[in-house]
């Protein structure tokens, strides 16, 4: 053998050894995770570490739902698998969240059904303006089968369904003049979320839709750029946005609520048995986030009305709905089976 290919020989060998000595010791943490043996030969395993996105504050109702469900998947897997909930809007906005589920590189988020709406077009449907009739017709469709049917739909976009958390009904409010009737909405800038529906809801009522990141609402408010936003009671008050924006008013035009979702790309990595163990988790998370909201509903009220804040109370819903009932055709003309089965589920 030449000196040549002799040299060559010794250096594909050590090449070799330096691979499989690197992948010997290489590990990987979540779904898949590598098990290791310990000095008595038994099989260990390290903690699947899952990410959860939330935009809203810790003490939010929504957040406390998160927790709620990461606390029952820590509890039923003895640790095997924990959720890390990142509150407060510190994994982006609910559109770059929706979109890292759908690219895998997130595991979770709560997300509102409306920007969700612009991925998966059937849940369009639940942000229908007046399209519930009151709370208990709301929760017999979400949980029920027509609100399963509606979560599977995400997975045609990647992304799993597995519940939905109360999101109360919104209602707009501004800085500029009390508003009573869809005439009153005039001239005015709302902001609306990334959702082509909420931008359509607000022009049908005469008003100028601005779709903006929920973080910058509150400057936005105070410097002029828009003149309010529709919301909730809790995000008003959470937000702040009842110190710039003192006219609210209980229009009630939808009761959109948030849904829970994962990444089916780590959806499919998991076992069957850890699925059924996440998805009862977030059901059963409901329970308390639905407590949790209304206590912090009831609170809310209670801060803005000693503010001083102008509340107005709807009298007569019909100009409402007969401004956007144009709507139905626009976004709904799809979905005409669905909002009857939705409006009979009563």
């Amino acid at each position: 053998m030449s000196l040549f290919r002799s040299k060559k020989f010794v250096l594909l060998t050590v090449c070799l050894i330096v691979l499989v000595l690197s992948l010997s010791g290489c590990g990987q943490k979540g779904p898949e995770s590598d098990q290791n043996s310990d000095k008595q030969g038994e099989v260990s395993q390290e903690p699947i570490v899952l990410k959860l996105a939330e935009n809203q504050p810790e003490d939010y109702p929504t957040t406390v739902g998160d927790k709620e469900m990461a606390r029952i998947v820590e509890e039923k897997t003895n640790g095997r698998i924990k959720i890390e909930v990142y509150a407060g809007g510190q994994l982006g906005d609910e559109k770059s969240v929706i979109e890292a589920i759908q690219m895998g590189g997130l595991d979770f988020a709560r997300v509102n059904a409306q920007p969700l709406s612009d991925f998966a077009k059937t849940l369009r449907v639940l942000s229908l303006p007046y399209l519930f009739e009151n709370e208990d017709h709301l929760w017999k469709v979400l949980n029920g089968p027509i609100g399963e049917e509606i979560l599977d739909t995400l997975e045609d976009s990647d992304i799993v369904g597995l519940t939905y958390y109360d999101s109360g009904t919104r209602n707009f409010y501004n800085s500029k003049r009390e508003v009573k009737t869809p005439a009153d909405m005039k001239g005015l800038k709302i902001r609306v979320q990334q959702s082509e529906l909420m931008v359509g809801l607000v022009e049908a009522l005469g008003a100028s839709a601005t779709p903006m990141p929920y973080g910058e609402v509150y400057s936005a408010i105070q410097t002029g750029v828009i003149h309010g936003a529709e919301n909730n009671w809790p995000s008003y008050d959470s937000s702040s946005h009842y110190e710039v924006a003192k006219y609210f008013t209980l229009d009630q035009h939808t009761m959109t609520p948030e849904v829970v979702i994962a990444s089916k790309a780590t959806w499919d990595k998991l076992s069957d048995e850890d699925k059924a163990i996440i998805k009862e988790a977030a059901r059963a998370s409901q329970d308390v986030q639905r407590k949790a909201w209304k206590e912090y509903e009831e609170k809310s009220i209670a801060k803005v009305k000693a503010n001083g804040n102008i509340i107005t109370e709807v009298e007569d819903f019909k100009p409402w709905q007969d401004a956007v009932a144009p709507l139905y055709e626009k976004f709904g003309a799809d979905y005409k089976d669905l909002i009857e089965k939705i409006k009979a589920a009563k």
